[in-house]
């Protein structure tokens, strides 16, 4: 999933023990165990105005413990602060 490489990107995967994945097996679209880290780093992170419309999307699907809605906001929040983590 390109996605989920962009996650992988996002996180600098290089950098971590998960660099032993190929992107075909990442599973930020499935997993909670997954795809929490990639939020956790976002909530500590992030400040402007888009972390204030994920914080929202987010809440909302961890309150539904929705994974789907939450990945769709993890990648909207992602694609739209490539500029500043790139």
């Amino acid at each position: 999933m390109k996605d989920n490489k962009l996650i992988a990107e996002f996180m600098d995967l290089r950098s971590t023990g998960l660099s032993i994945y190929k992107p075909s097996e990442y599973e930020y679209h499935k997993s909670w165990d997954w795809l929490m880290p990639v939020i956790h780093k976002i909530l500590q992170d992030n400040d402007g105005t888009e972390f204030f419309n994920f914080s929202a999307n987010i809440s909302q699907a961890l309150f539904n413990n929705n994974i789907n809605n939450a990945y769709k906001s993890v990648v909207e929040f992602i694609k739209d602060t490539q500029h500043e983590w790139r």
